[in-house]
């Protein structure tokens, strides 16, 4: 059976992305173990929380999960997840992955934050992990703060909030969803079982 790695750092909802993962077919593991990661197949960070302090609680995970990248194994962030693949945030002090150049900043004041609830997505090119998802399916988003790529070779969809933003990034085997897919009804499974075939190629 093939392995995810599901990276618990103390940012929470991890039962809920787990679940997911085994209805796709994955066998699940949640740990802060740099040999569960060396271990996997693939590798997913999921989270809610603050940017600062969830950046720290990763450092100790930061060489192996750089290492397991480079590698080639398939990465996905969710959420803050995805927001932590970046240099920086606006949220708090501390030193993201740095897996896609770029920063996160917060929406203005002209919109109500955090965005919640369920918005829509619009593709800037094409993946196989939105095989069989249609331009302006909805998803389930909870975040006050937007990733902000550097390079735009780098965003795969974009979702409108105020501003248009980058709502999936995708960089080579690195894929970063700023919706939560496992609160996303059948768009959200649709995705995890597309990035579950990826995986399993």
């Amino acid at each position: 059976m093939t392995l995810a790695a599901v990276i618990d750092y103390g940012a929470g909802n991890l039962f809920s992305i787990s679940k997911a993962l085994e209805r796709t077919g994955f066998e699940v593991k949640t740990t802060n173990n740099p040999e569960d990661l060396e271990k996997s197949d693939t590798i997913v960070l999921p989270g809610v929380g603050n940017f600062g302090p969830a950046a720290k609680r990763l450092e100790p995970l930061k060489d192996t999960i750089t290492d397991e990248v480079n590698s080639g194994k398939l990465f996905l962030g969710s959420c803050l997840g995805m927001q932590l693949l970046f240099d920086r945030s606006e949220e708090s002090p501390g030193e993201g992955l740095g897996m896609v150049e770029g920063e996160v900043e917060k929406f203005g004041e002209k919109v109500k934050i955090p965005h919640m609830g369920w918005n829509t997505i619009k593709r800037e090119r094409d993946s196989p992990v939105l095989n069989n998802i249609p331009d302006e399916s909805y998803f389930y988003f909870v975040h006050s703060y937007y990733p902000k790529p550097e390079y735009s070779r780098d965003i795969l969809t974009v979702t409108t909030y105020g501003r248009t933003f980058t709502s999936i990034v995708e960089r080579k085997n690195i894929i970063g969803a700023q919706f939560h897919p496992e609160k996303s009804g059948e768009m959200g499974a649709r995705l995890l079982e597309n990035f579950a075939s990826m995986v399993k190629k």
